[in-house]
């Protein structure tokens, strides 16, 4: 495969997604779920993995695409010497079996088309049985069956049979037709278990009110979002992607709907990205708290409390869409890999990596839900104790970090602070709980966290906190100290590592750390989005708001045309890298949004109080968490 990174849009519904490349090619997707086997996985190797491509006979990529405004309907558009096509793509929203809708509109004149659909099962590896059952084209191999229906006058080719019992393996199935100006086609591909019989129910609801329905539920959706400031377009496709990649039953949201596009084309760094992420968090409630999204803000934390239950020793970095713990890693070596990226993965293995950043994650959560009045249950209460009961005797143990380092183990300086953010939240949540049963341990280990963390974890000669302690590296994580509230953003030593930062810039933009070894992994990888939006942050608070904006404006060039930020940006060779589209870089990005516009708002009303001849107030540059318990 050819195909960039960017060059994939998004079209989900709310239970799995598809990768929808320029060419018109779905080249990824997962059934019935984000975490399925795929059914198409050109995406990591060629089109022998599956895929299915409604485009002109000519090929080539569409003349230009858009999503329809506050939508999820993907329309592809060709300008061909014989005339103009559109093709609309959109995944209804789930209300039982996953379906894909591709409906062709002529323009103008008259274009010859084609319909190729080569399904793959078991992450393309099997090559399913075909038949024909009425007016659909059946796929069935194991437990997956793939109906597709046409309804127009089209020749089928490679996959059609005069009577069900004509069966037998087939490469694809290829279906031409020529759309006249005026003219519509549509072809349904639709899920379901093999052994259920029947038409499944999405192919019998007509393609014109599924088109309606799904337009009138995503404009519904963005239109609760309360965000009205200059990035607007930006954050309201940022919000949709996130909704997007939400798992509607659970409200789980997975980082990303891919895995295994790399960190480095050709490289090794290549991980299933299907899963939950507890890191993820604090950031995506905050993000759909602001943006009026309270309902998915709730599910979120609802999905949380359920993954975490147990035993607080047991706390993983990753869950299962249902919150379940085990997701074996394993490698496809039948994979090529994107762009010989080897090896492909299927399943993480971070679950099984101590990560003390974690606890703080959901403490902090937890906190913010309180905070923004979503009630919390009795027994979560019991969960907050047990959770720093585990801190108070662990603490102080190494761990992987934030990035889930595949070397040692090390006394990570983010893995510290977040637990000075657990014992903070603990103690804030007791305060408005009236419970002060603990205060003074969680107290205890606040302070003895923030005294070490400020010895161990400062580097006086370059004046900036590090990655680790006893190390002289550099982290962008450090950019989060202002925005837990650890330290103001108006301390010295907050100041002086935002300066310092500048050494991890590449290009204008952010890298995580310099690459040292200390992830236990070969080869370099690009700068990582939500580091470059952590920094434009960590400028607003610290006062430098010209710069903020700048930086922050560069990662919105970096989208893709329809607005999609995968997980790395390769400045020298302006191409994204990194599962796609990512989480973690769209939350990022809405929560960028509403500082800065907060911040410059500040800082007019600020120069307002100047001109008036009135003190000015200034506390942009502190930390949003109100005053230590």
């Amino acid at each position: 495969m050819n195909t960039r990174i960017e060059d994939y849009a998004l079209i989900s519904d709310l239970e799995t997604a598809a990768m929808l490349g320029r060419d018109g090619s779905i080249d990824w997707l997962c059934l019935p779920r984000f975490d399925s086997p795929a059914c198409f996985a050109a995406l990591l190797g060629t089109e022998d993995h599956g895929f299915w491509r409604v485009s002109p006979v000519d090929g080539g990529p569409c003349t230009r695409r858009a999503y329809r405004q506050d939508t999820l309907i993907m329309d592809s558009f060709w300008e061909c010497p014989s005339g103009a096509v559109r093709v609309t793509d959109f995944m209804p929203p789930r209300s039982e079996l996953p379906c894909v809708v591709r409906i062709v509109e002529g323009l103008s004149g008259a274009v010859a088309m084609s319909s190729e659909l080569r399904p793959r099962f078991n992450q393309g590896r099997v090559v399913p049985w075909v038949h024909a059952e009425g007016h659909c084209t059946v796929a069935v191999a194991g437990p997956d069956s793939l109906w597709v229906s046409a309804d127009g006058p089209m020749e089928i080719r490679g996959g059609a049979y005069s009577t069900a019992h004509d069966v037998g393996l087939r490469d694809s199935t290829v279906i031409d037709f020529t759309v006249s100006a005026g003219q519509r086609l549509t072809l349904q591909l639709a899920w379901a278990p093999s052994h259920l019989p029947g038409l499944p129910a999405p192919l019998s609801v007509p393609a014109e009110t599924a088109l309606k329905a799904t337009g009138d539920f995503w404009r519904r959706w963005t239109a609760r979002c309360r965000y009205q400031g200059p990035w607007r377009e930006a954050v309201t496709r940022s919000l949709i992607t996130l909704k997007a990649l939400t798992y509607a039953p659970t409200g789980g949201i997975v980082a990303a709907p891919t895995t295994s596009l790399p960190e480095c084309a050709g490289g090794e760094r290549n991980w299933d990205y299907r899963f939950c992420w507890l890191r993820d968090s604090t950031l995506t409630l905050s993000a759909l708290l602001r943006s009026g999204y309270r309902e998915e803000a709730t599910a979120w934390l609802d999905w949380l409390v359920r993954a975490v239950a147990g035993d607080p020793a047991d706390l993983q970095a990753v869950y299962g869409l249902g919150g379940q713990r085990r997701l074996p890693e394993s490698e496809a070596p039948w994979l090529p890999g994107y762009e010989g990226s080897r090896p492909v993965r299927f399943g993480n293995a971070a679950v099984n990596q101590p990560q003390l950043d974690v606890y703080g994650e959901v403490l902090d959560t937890l906190y913010l839900s309180m905070r923004a009045g979503i009630p919390m249950r009795p027994h979560l209460w019991s969960l907050v104790k047990s959770l720093m009961s585990h801190l108070r005797d662990h603490w102080r143990e190494p761990d992987q970090g934030l990035w889930e380092v595949r070397g040692d183990r090390r006394q990570f300086v983010h893995s510290k602070v977040m637990v000075w953010v657990a014992a903070d939240r603990a103690l804030r949540m007791g305060e408005m709980l009236g419970r002060n049963e603990c205060a003074e341990e969680w107290r205890a280990i606040r302070d003895a966290v923030r005294r070490e963390v400020c010895h161990e974890g400062w580097d006086a000669e370059q004046g900036s906190f590090v990655q680790s302690y006893g190390s002289a590296a550099l982290d962008a994580s450090a950019l989060l100290i202002p925005k837990v509230g650890f330290l103001a953003a108006d301390d010295a030593r907050v100041r002086d590592t935002v300066r310092a930062m500048r050494a991890l810039d590449h290009h204008g933009f952010v890298r995580r750390y310099a690459h040292d070894g200390v992830d236990g992994m070969r080869g370099s990888e690009g700068t990582f989005v939500a580091c470059s939006l952590w920094y434009a942050d960590a400028l607003a608070a610290t006062g430098h708001l010209r710069e903020a904006r700048e930086t922050f404006e560069r990662v919105l060039d970096v989208r893709n045309d329809v607005g999609l930020l995968a997980e790395q940006w390769d400045p020298e060779n302006h191409r994204q890298l990194g599962n796609a589209p990512q989480a973690f870089s769209h939350i990022a990005l809405v929560e960028t949004a509403f500082t800065l516009q907060e911040a410059e708002a500040e800082a007019a009303a600020e120069s307002a109080h100047a001109t008036a001849g009135q003190t000015p107030r200034r506390t942009a540059v502190m930390s949003t968490m109100p005053e230590s318990p």
